[in-house]
């Protein structure tokens, strides 16, 4: 009987520590930084370089990025801090993204396949930021108004490609 609860022990012990992160799906940009350049739809430039981190035990993922820090969009810079957390009330994955004009942006974050989508509240809108996976390397990214798995609107469309 002693071996039988010993075994029974072991087994819900590995189930147990091998359940998935909630935050698994940053796995792929974790350690990793990634850059992107493209044209928002009113043609002004987009330049992201974001590096993912996991902090705290994984129990966050961080995110800094440098991009533009003056209206003018001619200086780059430390521009965005973010914090990607589960939410065990909610069972859901949260977001808040620091920037460095005073700004604060926050919303929700799921997956769904390999793609990871952002939804937040801005200006007034809802909108959808998107990491749609095409490898290891290389993901598009696509901001705008986003439903029922549709594109209503984009207002940026570029890829994030892995700085090696």
């Amino acid at each position: 009987m002693k071996n039988v609860f010993v075994i029974l022990l072991f087994f819900v012990s590995i189930k147990v520590f091998s359940q998935d992160s909630k935050l698994s799906m940053f796995d792929n940009l974790v350690e990793k930084t990634w850059k992107a350049e493209g044209n928002w739809g009113d043609g002004s430039k987009f330049v992201q370089e974001i590096k993912f981190e996991y902090s705290l035990d994984s129990t966050l993922v961080i995110t800094n990025a440098i991009g533009f820090v003056d209206k003018e969009q001619t200086k780059l810079g430390k521009r965005n801090h973010g914090i990607r957390q589960f939410d065990k009330e909610l069972n859901s994955i949260k977001f808040w993204e620091f920037d460095v004009f005073g700004g604060l942006t926050e919303g929700v974050v799921f997956s769904k396949d390999k793609n990871i989508i952002y939804q937040y509240e801005y200006g007034g809108s809802n909108v959808t930021d998107m990491w749609e996976y095409v490898n290891d390397s290389t993901y598009n990214f696509k901001v705008g108004n986003y439903k029922d798995g549709v594109w209503k609107q984009l207002y940026l469309s570029t890829q994030f490609i892995e700085v090696k």
